[in-house]
């Protein structure tokens, strides 16, 4: 078997090219899809556009679209990141009335600490603020 270093070069760059080929395909793809501001038509001319044409299709969207493909990202990504905070905040219990909470029996345990409170009234302040 004869096949020279530089030739092995040239097809491991030809292999990197098309699997990058194919994952920019697939992106433009879903970009098409998730697109709320193409009607129904041109999403269907897109995608036959880049699925008959497929490298002049692809490079065409790229040029076309690009900026706003990149803009529509960044606003999904935001929303996805609001969506986890949202969601943490909520299971974490890190709102205004679990701060509050946290203070209130914060402030017991030091009255009761001091002697001020008997563990009996402790017990009753506290389960008034869990409540």
């Amino acid at each position: 078997m004869d096949y020279p270093l530089l030739n092995a070069f040239w097809t491991m760059c030809l292999v990197f090219l098309w699997v990058m080929w194919f994952f920019l395909l697939f992106r433009i793809i879903g970009d098409i899809f998730r697109s709320s501001d193409l009607n129904n038509w041109a999403k269907t001319g897109w995608l036959v556009m880049v699925l008959v044409l497929p490298f002049l299709g692809v490079f065409i969207y790229v040029l076309a679209r690009g900026r706003s493909m990149t803009e529509r990202e960044v606003a999904r990504a935001e929303q996805q990141q609001k969506q986890l905070r949202s969601y943490l905040r909520e299971t974490a219990g890190t709102d205004d009335t679990a701060a509050r909470h946290a203070e209130a029996l914060a402030k017991l345990a030091d009255l009761k600490s001091h002697g001020d409170i008997t563990e009996e009234e402790f017990q009753k302040a506290k389960a008034k603020v869990l409540a």
